[in-house]
């Protein structure tokens, strides 16, 4: 991650452990490697399709540094299969753990509105270190280091190729990039300022852009995964020329885009879905208890049914929903989660799954509740704002 104005050790700039991006990962193929995001289920980790283009193997890498120490896991990657590297489109993918990740790291939900381009945001990644001057340190040796920067989406990369036309050799599908440039505080090094008259010329010391190694890092807007890094580039007309050195190497007046989770949340959320196991389908088939077994994690899943009529058959109906603690405690008996349950065109019907933490005390069974409400799209009924729903964890250790 290369930052602006200040060093690369600067623990302003430093996402240690402990600090809220333990969830933020390293993921390791063939040799190279990027970063990725633990996404909500404990199970999949979101990243870039880019890393696995020309990898014959199926499996990557994904090291955790959490507060309980570095841990590795293996998974099995899906590309979106509209992925188009000649454009940098549809540049996604996700890694299937081969266990749930640790309990100490983070899970994020997606940023699922469509206001992304103006908004300031953090990206997080295990990027080579370097400078706003002088660009990626290719020297460096040390340790792999978790680093935050900010930045400000600027445009959607399809307005910026429609304005410099064949200057620009890639091809931006519509709403599906987003662009951040890196600025230095003057107007010399407003990239976007000078393409696009989006004029902004940075936060400061805190803006920074991303580097090698910081591919599939994420994007946060409200603690949300909004974006997903996927490529620089540094771009000039004849009328200007901001990158610092017209090399790219994520310099001052570079520009780099990441695809946006918004557009690609319905193909995130069913593929997710899809790799549940044994989640009901119908309500016959729910558990209302779940064994709480020695160690590790398993789920108990609470299902969401549409049973109305919608007014467009291409409408999304859509509750909000939030774990609460009972007896069973959120962080020691339950991973807790909160989101938005989207059901898409031609679902009517999806789970939320909920991570139970196993252990070997001998307690009581516990219970713990799930909350659903703000429904969009259909209702609970007439006065109903919100429903709740009970799960029970039961001890298998002799209590």
């Amino acid at each position: 991650m290369v930052t602006a104005l200040s060093s690369y050790l600067n623990s302003l700039i430093k996402a240690d452990r402990g600090e809220g991006y333990d969830g933020i990962v390293r993921v390791a193929i063939g040799g190279y490697y990027g970063t990725g995001t633990l996404l909500y289920n404990g199970k999949a980790i979101l990243t870039a399709a880019h890393l696995f283009e020309g990898v014959s193997q199926s499996t990557a890498t994904i090291y955790f540094d959490t507060v309980s120490g570095t841990k590795s896991i293996a998974g099995r990657y899906s590309v979106i299969p509209s992925y188009d590297s000649a454009d940098g489109n549809n540049d996604l993918a996700l890694v299937w753990l081969d266990e749930n990740a640790p309990v100490a790291a983070e899970r994020y939900t997606l940023y699922r509105e469509s206001d992304e381009v103006s908004q300031n945001f953090t990206m997080v990644g295990y990027g080579t270190p370097g400078s706003g001057n002088y660009g990626v340190d290719e020297h460096y040796t040390g340790e792999y280091l978790r680093l935050m920067t900010s930045n400000r989406f600027d445009a959607d990369a399809a307005e910026l190729k429609a304005l410099l036309g064949q200057t620009m050799a890639w091809n931006p599908t519509n709403q599906t990039q987003l662009l951040a440039d890196f600025d230095n505080g003057t107007n010399l090094r407003d990239a976007l300022g000078s393409f696009l008259g989006e004029h902004d010329v940075g936060l400061g010391t805190l803006e920074g852009l991303i580097a090698p190694g910081d591919s599939g890092g994420p994007a946060f807007i409200d603690g949300k995964v909004a974006g997903v890094a996927s490529y620089t580039s540094s771009l000039e007309t004849f009328a200007s020329h901001p990158d610092t050195d017209d090399i790219t190497n994520s310099t001052f007046g570079e520009i780099a885009a990441w695809q946006r989770v918004s557009y690609y949340q319905q193909w995130i959320d069913q593929s997710m879905r899809a790799h549940y196991l044994n989640a009901p389908t119908q309500p016959s088939e729910v558990q209302k208890s779940v064994v709480e077994g020695d160690s590790g994690l398993s789920y108990a899943y609470f299902l969401v049914q549409f049973t109305g009529t919608r007014t467009d058959a291409d409408d999304w109906v859509s509750v909000e929903y939030t774990t609460l603690s009972g007896t069973a405690l959120a962080g020691v008996d339950f991973i807790a989660t909160s989101g938005e349950l989207i059901l898409y065109p031609d679902e009517n019907y999806a789970v939320i799954p909920v991570e139970i933490i196993g252990d070997t005390v001998d307690e009581l069974n516990e219970t713990f509740s799930l909350e659903i409400y703000n429904p969009i799209g259909g209702s609970f009924g007439e006065g109903i704002v919100k429903l709740t729903a009970i799960r029970t964890i039961v001890d298998d250790d002799g209590f």
